[in-house]
């Protein structure tokens, strides 16, 4: 098994003060590695990166036409968001086309990350809902598909047939069988895979196109709602969000918890799968940057790729005390 490589480093006054590890995997069309760092078959819980995976059967089955959904509810259904207005009224509404609400959700209550959602509750006495939680998108997707399955409403349980679907489209698009899964934040079985299989199932989404069945063209639908809407699958002030308008909707990311990110860039036909092994946001953020960067997606003089490529470490009165930046291994080495 090859071992992490050094992917970011924080440096002040010259000095190399952290450093993250990591590994990456870039897969073609055809499921093959065209590049790897570190372990491609490392297994991962890949967390909210393979929400549109969770997202297939919602779409596949018909559930998401028969519900009257459309592509801000399938943005939803992919989104970690931060609890904003523009998020949790949208997933209310949804709820309430289905005859239900925040009741009827398993994901648990979550302090908004949306600051103004979350002053408003504290000025109002009231505290987070459901709703508020950053997955409450994907739960409303796995609520109308059990309506549409005619399921229990223990719908976050493993053997219930909404996971037993989920499961199926996730060892499909991945190309194995799971071995195993964990809880996650909010409830929901993840399976796990290897990094190679995440970035092989966005690899698949990249290249799903109309008239390639049911699973391919839900695929299609998925990437092009979250292209299309990138504030709903994230919110301001986000690297999913800012990256996918960066991109102009030709890449669609997704960042998951314990710094996973995945990348699925449909005009290349190219899947990419990022985990760094210390769970560090700010370098999986840099990373997945690098790599689109690498990969001529995304264009290295933008704003945001400038801000994730070179992070300013900004000390309590403002000065800019150093960097957080991928190292010379992620940068260079791009044809």
């Amino acid at each position: 098994m090859s071992q992490a490589v050094p992917m970011v480093d924080v440096i002040r006054g010259g000095f190399v003060e952290s450093r993250h590890s990591g590994h990456a995997v870039i897969c073609d069309a055809g499921g093959n590695v065209i590049r790897a760092w570190g372990d491609p078959d490392l297994t991962i819980l890949p967390r909210s990166s393979c929400k549109m995976i969770q997202a297939l059967p919602l779409v596949e089955s018909g559930a998401a036409d028969a519900a009257g959904l459309g592509a801000r509810h399938l943005a939803l259904s992919c989104a970690s968001h931060n609890g904003a207005a523009i998020h949790t009224g949208p997933v209310g509404e949804w709820l309430g086309t289905l005859g239900m609400s925040d009741d009827d959700l398993r994901c648990g209550p979550q302090e908004p990350a949306d600051i103004p959602a979350r002053d408003a509750l504290i000025r109002a006495g009231d505290s987070p809902c459901q709703i508020h939680n950053n997955c409450s998108g994907k739960h409303a997707g796995f609520l109308t598909l059990n309506r549409h399955l005619r399921g229990g409403a223990e719908y976050h349980e493993p053997d219930h047939p909404v996971q037993r679907a989920v499961l199926e489209a996730f060892e499909d698009v991945t190309g194995e069988t799971s071995p195993g899964y964990g809880i996650d934040g909010c409830s929901a079985p993840n399976f796990a895979c290897s990094l190679t299989g995440l970035a092989r199932a966005m690899a698949r989404f990249a290249t799903a196109r109309d008239g390639q069945g049911a699973r391919a063209e839900a695929g299609a639908r998925l990437v092009d709602a979250m292209v299309a809407h990138p504030e709903l699958v994230a919110g301001e002030g986000r690297a999913c969000t800012s990256l996918m308008r960066a991109m102009e909707g030709r890449v669609a990311v997704k960042t998951g918890a314990e710094a996973v990110f995945v990348a699925i860039l449909p005009e290349q036909g190219l899947g990419v799968a990022v985990k760094i092994t210390d769970g560090a946001t700010r370098a999986s953020e840099a990373v997945i940057a690098a790599i689109l960067a690498g990969l001529g997606a995304l264009d290295r003089d933008h704003p945001t790729a400038r801000a994730l490529l070179s992070q300013p470490v900004v000390n309590r009165r403002g000065y800019d005390a150093g960097r957080i930046q991928p190292t010379e291994a992620m940068l260079t080495g791009w044809s």
